[in-house]
């Protein structure tokens, strides 16, 4: 009874053997053969990519290459492996003594790179070169880099080092100048899709060229990811596999289905979309997969309106292409970019949610309640045309006019100075102890100054909200406590007033008055608050949004203050630091 030969996964099967069949990484092969051909040949190198690009191999192709002799035993280093010889064969089998592949992420430590360090002195036991394969080498350990970097530097000259990565930013910079970088492209659609049919083709499967087109989007330029996909695919097909048998095995939502509940979203349809949703999510669509494919259809619909050559993308089948173009002419990109910035929320809602259907569900009542919502320039047009007759506020004097209700004027209430009130006569005549001190308190003004500048916080805010000034002169006030005053107020503002300025200050309640310092502050923000509810776009807009507050009012005159005091002062002659006079 004879073995079976072992099952061999794609990925390994159709692993590239030489430069010539790496496929998408022209560049890299480019810069090896021409630096093989003129033996500049580094003494180390770095290969950095995603996952799948191919780095391992490039390193082993790299390896063999060095190392070939050739089916006659006699070749030199080459870009072109014979394939056929003892280092070619143990090198792809993994087994050649002289190139040792290391997995940094489970070797991290500095005894780990001792060992090297310790064997790069030996010459190579049967090849050409020793060489040092570190396969995630970002995962090395500071102090283990530290310990590399001499012998990376001026490694003996049968020595050479391949390092491979998918972290390169991870990689200290004195590791990275001291060898020459690669970076692996990712595999283009194109090309993925005409690989992804030779090997079909060499496996003798049956596979439609849409089934290919989701594979290559779903592997994201993996060449290994595509092929382990295909492997899958062959075997989920039994036969010729479909479109759909791909879309059902990957858990996606047919790209068609997808475009109809973005059309409904944008039309404003909540009950059809969520209908739409529930019927992928009952075909075995992940909610997830969902929203990431609808924020695929906003990106790529964008990019169409900006750049229409973007729509011929081979992944993309024909009646898609049409219709993302006719959706990309019809939708302005305002729109495009709010529901960008909502989906990329509810992808974040729904990967936290308990439930993941609900929260997509939620999300997609948001995007179609927000859809029909008018541009800001349409706002104000229809604000525009339905704004009322302008009516003047009680009085008969008319609201200011304007479209900018932070240009409204501001008119400023009047304040009190100055003696008051039936007892301004008796304070005239009242014995008051006046020094020459007392004459720099000539206003009442000048008292509330005094507690501000003693930072008397507390004293401060009773005065100006608690006292209401009956009458004034330097040395006697008379003033009348409003209901919510402290008892003691008057006699401690005397207090702090003789403590203040070595004077006493004879401070009497009365009746009447004006208003406390605190009203007639609020006065002036009040009476432009009124004026600007009274403006008609203000009503208008309040009328529109019945939840709308005024948060803030600019006048022009704070405008142009803000302005002066942002502008850049005028430099009349600039210091010239080599100017000798």
């Amino acid at each position: 009874m004879t073995d079976q030969p072992q099952y061999q996964v794609l990925a390994r099967k159709y692993r590239p053997e030489t430069f010539a069949d790496m496929v998408g990484q022209d560049a890299m092969v480019r810069t090896l053969k021409n630096a093989f051909a003129a033996d500049r040949i580094a003494q180390a190198f770095i290969m950095t990519g995603i996952r799948g690009t191919g780095k391992t191999t490039t390193a082993r192709i790299i390896a063999k290459g060095m190392n070939c002799i050739g089916p006659d035993g006699k070749g030199g280093p080459t870009t072109e492996p014979c394939g056929q010889c003892e280092h070619c064969v143990a090198i792809m089998e993994g087994r050649h003594v002289d190139v040792m592949e290391m997995d940094a992420a489970s070797r991290t430590g500095v005894g780990d790179i001792r060992e090297i360090i310790d064997s790069v002195h030996y010459r190579a036991a049967s090849a050409r070169f020793k060489i040092y394969i570190i396969d995630e080498v970002h995962m090395l350990s500071k102090n283990a880099f530290n310990a590399l970097l001499k012998t990376l530097e001026e490694p003996p000259e049968h020595v050479k080092f391949i390092f491979a990565t998918t972290e390169i930013r991870q990689v200290p910079v004195t590791v990275l100048s001291r060898c020459q970088r690669f970076d692996l492209r990712r595999i283009e659609p194109e090309t993925q899709i005409a690989l992804l049919r030779k090997i079909a083709t060499a496996e003798g499967a049956e596979i439609t060229d849409e089934a290919l087109a989701l594979i290559t989007r779903a592997a994201e330029g993996s060449a290994r990811d595509a092929q382990s996909l295909l492997d899958q695919a062959i075997s989920h097909g039994a036969g010729e596999t479909t479109a759909d048998q791909v879309r059902a095995m990957l858990g996606l939502a047919d790209r068609g289905r997808v475009l109809d509940l973005f059309d409904m979203i944008l039309r404003g349809e909540a009950a059809a979309a969520l209908t739409e949703l529930s019927g992928q999510y009952a075909d075995g669509a992940d909610p997830m997969a969902v929203l990431r494919d609808l924020a695929e259809v906003c990106h790529w619909i964008s990019v169409i309106k900006i750049t229409p050559e973007a729509a011929e993308d081979p992944t993309i089948g024909p009646d898609e292409r049409t219709r993302g173009q006719a959706m990309a002419a019809d939708l302005p990109m305002r729109v495009m970019s709010r529901m960008w910035q909502m989906l990329l929320k509810a992808l974040e809602e729904v990967a936290m949610a308990p439930n993941a259907m609900m929260a997509a569900e939620m999300a997609v009542i948001r995007l179609t309640h927000v859809a029909d919502l008018p541009s800001p320039e349409e706002l104000v047009r229809k604000l525009q045309d339905t704004t009322p007759p302008p009516s003047g506020p009680s009085g008969g004097r008319p609201a200011p006019q304007g479209g900018n209700t932070a240009a409204i004027s501001n008119t400023p209430a009047p304040t009190h100075s100055g003696p008051s009130g039936p007892s301004a006569s008796g304070a005239q005549t009242a014995v008051a102890l006046q020094t020459d001190a007392l004459q720099h308190y000539a206003r009442f003004e000048d008292v509330v100054e005094l507690i501000r500048t003693h930072r008397d916080v507390k004293l401060l805010v009773e005065v100006e909200t608690g006292l209401r000034l009956v009458s004034y002169q330097p040395g006697r006030i008379e003033v009348n406590p409003t209901s919510d005053a402290a008892r003691d107020l008057v006699g401690r503002l005397g207090a702090r007033l003789q403590a203040w300025t070595g004077n006493r200050w004879a401070i009497s309640v009365a009746d009447g008055g004006g208003p406390t310092i605190a009203e007639t502050r609020d006065a002036a923000e009040n009476a432009l608050m009124q004026q600007a509810q009274d403006h008609p776009l203000v009503k208008a807009v309040i009328a529109a949004f019945p939840k709308a507050k005024i948060t803030e009012i600019r006048t022009e005159a704070e405008k142009e203050q803000d302005a002066l005091e942002d502008a850049l002062p005028e430099v009349d002659d600039e210091w010239d630091p080599f100017d000798e006079d």
